[in-house]
């Protein structure tokens, strides 16, 4: 999964500025434009919840293709409750801290968007966008995956098809760093000093990334997908990267024999 970097709470950011006496600011009432607890989850086909309070705004979606699957629907139904409640409660507490301390309420946000990557007889891979917000200079955002198993009836991660995470990392690590090192030049204009120590010199492991599952003919898994989110592999500015890789001989042997069959060289 993609991971998101929170900035620091608008509470210690402005402790500096905290007024002696400072004038009450009353709680906004909460007025939801739809309420994401009040929507019946759909029998099937896409979901997008979209939520407005006087705390937060919350959105979240997911498309036909994992909404025609009842088992899948209630999983992401209830990922969607959890992360509302957790933006709910969080904007919540930003917003008694920023009554405490005396300065003006943000209010917080939370996006998470599913989308399809590879949809085989057997497989659905989906990846989501993640964005948010949670006081600070500005919001940040990240990657999300899963793979449902109509076989199996359970929703698996991406590495779960592979020996181990660290057996595909040592077949790609190689043809990925060098993508990375060559974005990354580009970005900055100049290259990547060999051998540097610097934070965001080093190459990434796939363990700090977002795995991918794709298909080109949506017969089998014939790619690989790696997402890389801000601050993993670079400065907030440089922003995020994402790289497509065709299966090989190589990778297909780091498959778990179990799931061999879904996957085919391209």
């Amino acid at each position: 999964m993609g991971r998101v970097c929170l900035g620091l709470t608008a509470a210690l950011l402005l402790v500096s500025c905290r007024q002696d006496n400072p004038e009450p600011v009353p709680a906004e009432t909460p007025t939801p434009t739809e309420s994401a607890s009040a929507t019946p989850l759909p029998a099937s086909g896409a979901r997008a919840v979209a939520e407005e309070t006087g705390d937060f705004l919350f959105e979240y979606s997911y498309p036909e293709e994992a909404g025609d699957i009842p088992e899948l629907a209630a999983l992401l139904g209830d990922r969607l409750d959890a992360v509302r409640a957790d933006i709910a409660a969080q904007s919540a507490a930003g917003r008694e801290a920023a009554h405490d301390d005396g300065f003006p309420f943000n209010k917080y946000s939370s996006s998470t968007a599913w989308q399809v990557v590879a949809n085989t007889p057997r497989f659905l891979s989906l990846s989501s966008n993640i964005e948010s917000y949670t006081g600070g200079a500005h919001g940040n955002y990240g990657f999300g995956a899963l793979v449902w198993d109509r076989e199996a009836g359970k929703a698996l991660e991406p590495e779960d098809f592979f020996t181990s995470l660290d057996a595909l990392d040592d077949i790609l690590a190689e043809t990925f760093c060098e993508q990375l090192n060559a974005e990354r030049a580009k970005r900055r204009g100049q290259p990547v000093e060999e051998g540097s120590e610097e934070m965001f010199d080093a190459c990434v492991p796939l363990s700090d990334t977002t795995i991918l599952l794709g298909s080109a003919g949506g017969k089998a898994f014939n790619r690989i997908g790696v997402q890389v989110g801000p601050y993993v592999a670079g400065p907030y500015a440089e922003g995020s990267f994402e790289f497509t890789f065709p299966v090989t001989p190589a990778m297909l042997e780091v498959v778990k024999e179990e799931y061999r069959s879904a996957f085919a060289v391209r």
